[in-house]
């Protein structure tokens, strides 16, 4: 069978390499066009793209299939089917008919809820047992296709959006070795998601990783989770952004909400709109990230301050 593989970030990585290694002939992979990174803007390969080209496989960088000739080019290349994993296009009508056995699509979520962007994150937020992939055949709707396979995975108290995608990219690669052979042996039935159960996702922006202390202890915990490494939680000591990078919530009498409050034996917590945010790992602006212990060892002052909002202009870049 010919494959055409399309996705771009680190998550996709696992499932290429997984058809790579595969009974099936990859022909060709396409991605998104290189990008600016690092303060020196050098464009910079896409993970899929590295991937490829290390594995000696044709790349096609492509930003829309509205480029004048990209839907007859890829017919061309004859796929049998084409598997889709966090391209982040929406693949026009003419390219989900070009296959024989459609467009397949990795998502990370139990479809149907969680659809859209931002699956993984809008787990965490929701406060979710369970997350997992799913792979369903693309239609021209927001991952509404019909399914083919799902594996659930269980989400930990310590769970992150990193290391939630690291968990799931390597549980969606072995579903697809699994569940690809079965379907183009025509051994699978597609099942239709229950539409009167899905939920949304939308993007992330920057401003959304700002800690409003007003709201209760665990919603910000599960907002410090679900916004690692992007776009971070945040709050502003002294003038300065403090990154709270990991924490955990303490009950606690009520008291005003940004306080910072010692715990004993080195442990520092903030007072919020129910119970208290147990600082883990911090970094304060233009230094480097370190526990909480150290960093009150270095600032003594922080106990008893009163944590505030960044002025929206002061939003990190």
């Amino acid at each position: 069978m010919r494959i055409v593989f399309m996705g771009v970030p680190e998550f996709a990585v696992p499932a290429l390499e997984r058809l790579i290694l595969g009974e099936h002939q990859v022909v060709a992979v396409y991605t998104q066009p290189d990008k600016p990174a690092g303060r020196g803007r050098v464009p910079t390969f896409p993970p899929v793209k590295r991937a490829a080209l290390e594995h000696g496989l044709e790349v096609r960088q492509v930003e829309s299939f509205a480029e004048a000739g990209a839907i007859a080019s890829l017919a061309q290349l004859s796929p049998d089917v084409i598997v889709v994993v966090a391209f982040g296009q929406i693949l026009p009508p003419q390219v989900l008919t070009i296959p024989p056995f459609g467009c397949i699509n990795l998502h990370p979520s139990l479809l149907p809820r969680h659809r859209g962007p931002t699956p993984i994150p809008a787990a965490i937020l929701a406060g979710d047992d369970w997350t997992g992939a799913s792979i369903m055949l693309l239609d021209e709707g927001i991952d509404s296709g019909p399914i083919l396979a799902q594996r659930r995975v269980a989400i930990a108290p310590q769970d992150t959006t990193d290391s939630l995608i690291r968990k799931l990219a390597q549980i969606a690669a072995q579903l697809l070795e699994e569940t690809l052979p079965r379907w183009l042996s025509h051994l699978l039935t597609p099942q239709p998601q229950r539409k009167e159960e899905a939920t949304y996702t939308k993007l992330l922006s920057k401003e959304e990783g700002e800690i409003d202390w007003q709201i209760p202890a665990p919603q910000i915990w599960r907002r410090v989770r679900a916004f690692y490494p992007w776009p971070g939680c945040y709050t502003t000591w002294q003038g300065k952004m403090l990154k709270i990078v990991e924490a955990v919530p303490l009950r606690g009498e009520r008291g005003e909400p940004g306080r910072v409050v010692s715990l004993g034996r080195g442990e520092v917590g903030v007072q919020s709109g129910g119970g208290i945010l147990r600082l883990l790992r911090v970094q304060l602006e233009g230094r480097r990230e370190m526990s909480a212990e150290e960093f009150l060892r270095g600032h003594r002052a922080f106990i008893g301050a009163l944590l505030t909002s960044l002025r929206k202009e002061d939003a990190p870049g």
